[in-house]
């Protein structure tokens, strides 16, 4: 999966489980910053079932090393 593939997963995931965990945030809300999506995903696995928990796994592991990257440049 590249990094495009990982923001179709998360934008599929928040489709699938914005009801269930994300209901708090506004109807249309979609992350924009590298940040948001990866909050995005941690509520996604805080409450989602453990199908949302695996899924997001593979999102993640192409965005954390962005995450990192950005953290060193820092």
């Amino acid at each position: 999966m590249d990094l495009a593939g990982a923001d179709r997963e998360l934008a599929a995931l928040i489709e699938q489980y914005r009801s269930r965990c994300l209901w708090f945030l506004k109807p249309d809300y979609y992350p924009s910053t590298l940040d948001e999506k990866l909050q995005a995903l941690s509520l996604i696995e805080r409450y989602g079932d453990v199908e949302a928990f695996r899924r997001a796994a593979q999102p993640r592991k192409w965005l954390s090393p962005l995450f990192n990257a950005a953290s060193a440049g820092s």
